[in-house]
Formats: structure tokens, C-alpha cells, sequence
């Protein structure tokens, strides 16, 4: 069976199936999964609402961009690598028509990196297609893509996504309506999952019984009292705040919201979840301006911030941040200690992502294109650096370099987050365990490498205690290895530090 059959999609973005060539210079983070982005909103243009809501959570992936949009029983696809700005145009968002549109950017960490793995992932069932945007990392695909193999559905992609909008539509195969195949699919899919799914009825919004990744709720403005809501679901508040929709609430962990010209229905489809947010989303990943926790996620990372410099002082005359992520953690630390707020680096906010690799020479000089240091700010000082992460170090070590060739007479780098020690494997692209830096070496050890005077990181009770939330509402699994949903063992020696163990051949290895 295949999917898209019949379909009147873009064909070149489908039969393009070129990867990309691997980036030596690969940055130095933990990277996000995606962005999804759904609106109902019957006389609107509902395109570049999406294109809007993509643009405000670029952030979460750079790799691919694409949109989808339901008129009538017809659905218009375009999806290509790229950014946002890139993929869409006018000409582009004017042939996608429609009352509901579904939207996703992405960042790989399951699949590789080419266009036929961009999303929305499209699939066609009994009740006609359905367009899924995924935000997160299945950890039973082997199981899931052994069973729709044995159900005769061809696969045209090697990610995660595909095979749930494929289970939803095995299941609406099998006699079920929309809400109840999706529930049906959803109890077999295991790890994180944040997902806007539409189809000609309405639109699906939903989270895994752990609220891994986020999802919120929106409304926009009405024109006049008559007319059904008109309904938006994103990754992020940012998504919301761009097409002036007001927030409403998250979806809770384990629920599931249905968006039709009826309204909005809400149904609970786990019997016991456990919300586990995942705490980089607070310190990271998520837009310092998006809401989490009733609050904005700034006030959060400067209270981190003051948290961190009533842990780990140090004498200096300036406190930097590295930019844009560890500024106001580091606004946070020069308010408890006292010590003055300055701009050292000067990051090139228009860099973005370039597939024309830099020469030998130009990475050895070390990260001038993103970050540029500022020498009578930092020359003869005793510099504090503020940074939210170290994964590999190389970043902080080309960082430091470059401070102290611009005068800094003594570099002190804070984290606000603890030593990143473990893999992730519900969404995060991080390394194997043996490439973080934190899981073979001491701080002490970390600092003599990246060439810092002194270094500490922001302790695991003090990060969960200043989200003034339960700290067992998180998930912290990349600092402690406490992974609270159970990863088969093979998906897990496939990144820890422990003996190799036979994978699959149903593993997809692209």
C-alpha cells in the first residue's frame, strides 16, 4: 500500500531523496527535534498563518521546513530542506487553500537528512489523508516498523513519524473513526510524542502520557460573534504570539483535543500520566519569550542565573554571556553577585545555517563567523562567561580561546545547567555517550581542556528547585540517566557506554 498514491502533491519535493553532506562544524549543543504548528480557521488564510507560526519557531529546526492544507477532502502539500524563508514564498503559500493547515520545521534525529523526511508526514486512509507533524522520538520503532511491514505498507521514509500516521491509518483500516484509530495508534507508540495532525474532519492535537515535548493552545481573534473558534496548536507560546492568537492552555500529557467547526473536545486516552517535561525545553530549547510554567521562560533562565552565582562566585570585573541562549542566566549572575553586565561576544545573528563548508585554515582561527569578541570591552579584565551547556567542548574551548586573545586576563565560565553526562533519546540529537565530555572527565579535567581558570555548573537540585514546579515533573535523563520511559536495550548500548549489542535488521540505519 502505498500512502500518497493518487496524491496531488509537490512531486519534486517527494522524488528528491538527496542527502545532504554532513556538517564538519556541527554545532556544539544539543539540538531540538521540531517545531509542529496546526490551525483551524474557516475564511482565513491559513497558509501563512502556518508560514507565520513556522517562522516563530524556526529555533526548534533549520534543516527542513513544510506545510500542509486540508480543503475539503483535497490536501496541498509543500515541504523542502531549507529554512522557513526559503522553502515558502507568495507564490508558493497561494496554492495552498484551505480552512486547516498543519505545519512542522524540522531538526533530524531520527531519519537522515534529506526531503523526502521532511514533514508533515502524509498518509491515506479509509477516511481520506491524514497530515502528521511530529515533535519528539518513538523508542519502540523497530517493533512498530516490524509490524507495519507485516501489514504490507511500503515505507517511503526512515523516520519515526511515518509510522504513526501509518499505525492510525492501519487502525482506521480496521474499522475505526478518526479519534478512536488515533487513540488506538497512539497506546502503541512509546517515548515522546507531540503531534498535530490534520485531516478532512478536523484537526488532532496530542501528547505521549509524559508531556515530553511541549504542545499549547491557542485562539484566534474572532471578526464578528457568529462563526465556530478558530483554533491554533504550536510547539511554543512564540507560535501563538506571532498571528496575535491568545494562549488558552497546554495540552496536558496523555490528552488528546479535537478541533472541528463543532469546537474544541478534549479526551484524556492514558489512564495514569506522569508529566515529564523535559527541563531542557526550560534552560534551552524553547524561546526565551514563550510561556512554560506560567511564566516566561527568561524569568526562569535569570533566576537560574542568580542561582548559579550564589553557588559558584568568583572575583571578576565583568560578567559576559555567550549569545543569544546563556544571556539571561548571565544578567541573572551579574544581579546576585554584583558584578557588572557587559557584551564581550558579538554573535552574527544572519549566519544562520551555510552548506559552504569554511577552509582548514578559517576553523582554525575558531568561531569568528558566528561569534566575534570585543577587545576594549574585555581587554585587562577578569572575565565571568555564562553559557547554558557543555556536550562536547569544543565550542568553549574556541570560545575561551578567543576571549583571551582579546585582552581577558582571567576567563570563569558558569553553566546554569549540570554536567551534561547522558544521551537522549526522546527527541534531543545528542552524542553517543562517549562524546560528551562530562560522562569521561572531572570538572577539574573539563576545564584544563577548554583552557578556562576556573569552571562550575549549576547544580541538579538547584536547576529543578527554581522551576517552583515538582521537580518529579521533569525529565533531567541527560544529567542523571534516569530515563523515564523504559529504552529497550539495544536502542540504548547504541549510545551508552556499554557493550554493543545487536541491532535489528529492522532498525532503519539511514
Amino acid at each position: 500500500m502505498n500512502p500518497l498514491s493518487s496524491l496531488p502533491v509537490d512531486v519534486a519535493a517527494q522524488s528528491n531523496l538527496l542527502a545532504t553532506e554532513p556538517n564538519p562544524d556541527q554545532p556544539d549543543k544539543p539540538e531540538e527535534a521540531c517545531g509542529v504548528f496546526g490551525v483551524y480557521a474557516p475564511g482565513e488564510d491559513v497558509a501563512k498563518l502556518a508560514y507565520f507560526g513556522l517562522f516563530a519557531l524556526q529555533h526548534r529546526g533549520q534543516e527542513s521546513a513544510g506545510i500542509a492544507t486540508f480543503e475539503g477532502d483535497q490536501v496541498h502539500l509543500h515541504k523542502e530542506m531549507g529554512l522557513v524563508s526559503q522553502v515558502f514564498s507568495e507564490a508558493i503559500l497561494h496554492k495552498l487553500p484551505g480552512n486547516t493547515a498543519i505545519g512542522h520545521t524540522r531538526y533530524s534525529t531520527t531519519g537522515s537528512s534529506r526531503v523526502v523526511n521532511a514533514q508533515p508526514a502524509l498518509a491515506e486512509t479509509r477516511l481520506g489523508m491524514l497530515a502528521l507533524a511530529h515533535n519528539g522520538n518513538l523508542v519502540n520503532t523497530a517493533h512498530l516498523r516490524e509490524e507495519l511491514l507485516r501489514s504490507n505498507y511500503n515505507l517511503l521514509t526512515t523516520t519515526d513519524s511515518e509510522l504513526i500516521a501509518l499505525a492510525i491509518a492501519e487502525e482506521i483500516k480496521n474499522g475505526k473513526a478518526w479519534l478512536e484509530g488515533a487513540i488506538s495508534a497512539f497506546h502503541r507508540c512509546q517515548g515522546a510524542f507531540s503531534l498535530v495532525i490534520g485531516t478532512p474532519a478536523g484537526i488532532i492535537g496530542t501528547r505521549d502520557p509524559n508531556g515530553i515535548r511541549p504542545l499549547v493552545i491557542g485562539t484566534l481573534p474572532q471578526h464578528t460573534s457568529e462563526g465556530p473558534v478558530r483554533y491554533v496548536l504550536a510547539s511554543e507560546t512564540c507560535g501563538l504570539d506571532i498571528i496575535g492568537a491568545e494562549y488558552l492552555r497546554d495540552v496536558e500529557p496523555g490528552e488528546l483535543v479535537w478541533i472541528t467547526e463543532e469546537g474544541l473536545a478534549s479526551f484524556h486516552w492514558a489512564a495514569q500520566p506522569k508529566p515529564k517535561l523535559c527541563i531542557f525545553e526550560m534552560i534551552y530549547f524553547a524561546r526565551p519569550d514563550s510561556v512554560m510554567q506560567d511564566e516566561s521562560l527568561y524569568s526562569y533562565r535569570m533566576r537560574i542565573g542568580r542561582r548559579l552565582a550564589l553557588e559558584s562566585p568568583a572575583e571578576a570585573d565583568l560578567v559576559i554571556a555567550v549569545p543569544d541562549s546563556g544571556v539571561p542566566a548571565a544578567i541573572g549572575y551579574s544581579q546576585a553577585s554584583g558584578i557588572p553586565y557587559a557584551e564581550g561576544l558579538i554573535k552574527n545573528r544572519y549566519v544562520g545555517r551555510t552548506f559552504i563548508q569554511p577552509t582548514q585554515t578559517m576553523r582554525e582561527s575558531g568561531i569568528r563567523m558566528k561569534l566575534n569578541p570585543l577587545k576594549d570591552v574585555l581587554n585587562g579584565k577578569r572575565v565571568v562567561i555564562v553559557d547554558d551547556s557543555i556536550v562536547r567542548g569544543t565550542t568553549s574551548r574556541k570560545i575561551v580561546k578567543a576571549l583571551r586573545d582579546a585582552g581577558a586576563i582571567a576567563v570563569h565560565m558558569r553553566i546554569s545547567s549540570p554536567p551534561v553526562t547522558h544521551p537522549c533519546f526522546y527527541g534531543i540529537d545528542t552524542d553517543s555517550q562517549d562524546q560528551l565530555i562530562a560522562a569521561t572527565k572531572s570538572v577539574e579535567e573539563i576545564a584544563a581542556q577548554i583552557g578556562v581558570d576556573s569552571l562550575s555548573y549549576l547544580s541538579w537540585q538547584g536547576m529543578l528547585e527554581e522551576t517552583h514546579s515538582a521537580p518529579e515533573n521533569f525529565c533531567s535523563a541527560c544529567f542523571t540517566g534516569d530515563y523515564p520511559v523504559p529504552v529497550p536495550e539495544f536502542v540504548k548500548r547504541s549510545k551508552l557506554m556499554l557493550e554493543k549489542a545487536a541491532i535489528p535488521d529492522t532498525v532503519p540505519t539511514a
